[in-house]
């Protein structure tokens, strides 16, 4: 079922945003299109049993979230030297070829209608661009939302025998009254036996509405790892997708969230095999307090030519709350007998016995549940290469905790 076009979204809308930018004709034809398609294209796919849809999208009034006109951000990029970490509209007339060819290759700007929505509308973001043979360890991307909606779009590219570790922060900065959008898109498109780590934390404001798709293409013996941190927002959706289409190519995802109040975490992994000899590992851990929810849906599909293939799939929510709720949907699509592959989910609460031999040896019970939690995490954190992420991340847990 599509979703109606708001009001305030038009033609000349979309020319406005584009003629601002001193855009090329090709790049506003394709807000156009992405415009256009908005008629017809659904929203992502949720999951859904017998008269229930675990996420509620369709509730969602875009016409008061969204402002596209009066879009704001405070913007800080860092990186080596050698390296290119240009502003979207920058790296549109300073590398326009690059742009244009790599641009919507990755995520399809007419997937769903969040994509083309956020296609047509995006007024800030980031082209990192590491030539062959570079090695960029230390590329910082921090956005700050300060309207009400922003729409954000992330192209990266590494060039043959390449890496980039990328930190990625989305943040509110000034107040604004009534609910909020954020909307960020990430291309990731890996040379041949290139390796890219890319690293995001969102801590939105709880009046923000977030919608994210991190989409990873590897080539051969490339790698592309994402680690992702959710604490802030109102309503997540989150999307982190790999192919791994070249020979002997790999795939690490890792998430974590901590929900409280009534926030609501929708997160989704999925890798497609395509490749022979790929690998993949996707590892999830969240922690639910009060009301809050989360929904997970792994996805782990091998194609028919993915000969030796090795899979794998691990999620698991802790919940501190009898009043939380956290629902788990693994699967496996297999087209290949060559395959080693699994996947697991568990939703419990704190273990009754840790906490009372905690307790029987001096340590407050809210003490003792606190460092469960921590101690919960562990597993995600030693699996996060970014120091910084790790770290901030922990404190960020210890913070709610407190």
């Amino acid at each position: 079922m599509s979703t109606q076009v708001p009001a305030n979204i038009s033609e000349e809308t979309v020319r406005e945003l584009s003629a601002e930018r001193d855009e090329p004709d090709w790049l506003l034809q394709r807000r156009l299109d992405a415009l256009e398609a908005l008629e017809e294209l659904p929203l992502p796919d949720v999951i859904q049993t017998p008269g229930r849809r675990w996420t509620n999208l369709e509730s969602l009034d875009f016409e008061s979230l969204v402002d596209p006109l009066t879009q704001r951000e405070e913007k800080e990029l860092e990186a080596p030297d050698d390296v290119e970490v240009l502003p979207f509209a920058e790296a549109v007339h300073e590398h326009e070829a690059l742009v244009r060819d790599r641009f919507g290759t990755v995520v399809d700007p007419e997937t769903n209608y969040l994509t083309a929505l956020s296609t047509a509308l995006f007024t800030t973001g980031t082209v990192v661009h590491v030539p062959e043979g570079v090695d960029a360890e230390d590329v910082k991307i921090r956005t700050e939302m300060d309207g009400r909606s922003l729409f954000n779009h992330t192209l990266v590219v590494t060039g043959e025998s390449s890496s980039a570790t990328i930190l990625e922060r989305q943040s509110t900065g000034e107040d604004v009254e009534g609910n909020r959008y954020y909307s960020g898109l990430v291309e990731v498109d890996a040379g041949e036996n290139s390796y890219v780590q890319y690293g995001s934390l969102q801590e939105l404001s709880e009046n923000t509405y977030n919608f994210t798709l991190k989409r990873g293409a590897a080539d051969t013996y490339a790698t592309v790892n994402f680690v992702e941190g959710n604490i802030g927002s109102r309503l997540t959706r989150s999307d982190i997708e790999v192919e791994l289409n070249g020979d002997s190519s790999e795939t690490k995802i890792v998430g974590a969230f901590f929900g409280h109040g009534d926030q609501h975490f929708d997160v989704n992994a999925r890798v497609w095999h395509k490749g022979e000899h790929t690998t993949a590992d996707l590892v999830t851990r969240g922690v639910l307090d009060d009301e809050a929810r989360s929904v997970y849906e792994g996805v782990q599909d091998v194609g028919r030519d993915a000969w030796d293939t090795s899979s794998y799939q691990r999620e698991n929510t802790l919940m501190l709350s009898d009043d939380s709720e956290a629902d788990a949907s693994p699967k496996l699509i297999i087209h290949n007998h060559d395959t080693e592959a699994s996947h697991s989910a568990t939703v419990g609460q704190v273990d009754r016995e840790d906490l009372l031999y905690m307790t029987s040896r001096g340590i407050p019970s809210r003490r003792a549940r606190n460092m469960l939690v921590e101690g919960f995490f562990v597993p995600v954190l030693e699996e996060i290469e970014v120091e910084e992420l790790r770290d901030d991340f922990a404190d960020l847990v210890a913070a709610r905790l407190r």
